[in-house]
């Protein structure tokens, strides 16, 4: 069973919600994230959010899961980083693990990841069975 229009809907929305909460954190469309690496990296999440999941709704395509996998992983990865260890010249949130708004993000990171891991190889496994029976 491929993913359906519902899961592409869900995984579109939970990719919008994803660079929402980005927006907000960083205090804008534009924002001010310091240091400049952190800044363009919410950029760049965020306008990869907003545009795969155009794509994902209106294509059946299985690398719009992909996509919307990294952008699941990455600020969970950058999260983890942030107030762990931390980042160079970031030092902000460092131990700071339960901020709302980044443990709201978490969650829908988590769903998200979860979404469009399933979606992704629940279609890569119905497109290998489709080859296999046109030999």
């Amino acid at each position: 069973m491929t993913p359906g229009t519902g899961w592409r809907v869900l995984g579109a929305a939970l990719c919008v919600v994803v660079a929402a909460i980005h927006v907000i954190d960083q205090g804008g469309i534009i924002g001010s994230k310091e240091p400049g690496y952190v800044a363009v990296g919410y950029w760049v999440l965020e306008v990869v959010g907003l545009l795969i999941a155009v794509p994902m709704v209106l294509t059946r395509s299985r690398w719009t899961w992909f996509v919307a996998a990294g952008v699941a992983a990455g600020p969970f990865v950058g999260y983890v980083l942030s107030r762990g260890p931390g980042l160079p010249d970031y030092t902000d949130d460092k131990g700071n693990w339960f901020e709302p708004l980044g443990v709201i993000s978490l969650v829908v990171e988590a769903v998200l990841f979860g979404l469009a891991s399933v979606a992704f190889v629940r279609d890569t496994r119905r497109r290998t069975r489709h080859l296999r029976m046109d030999r």
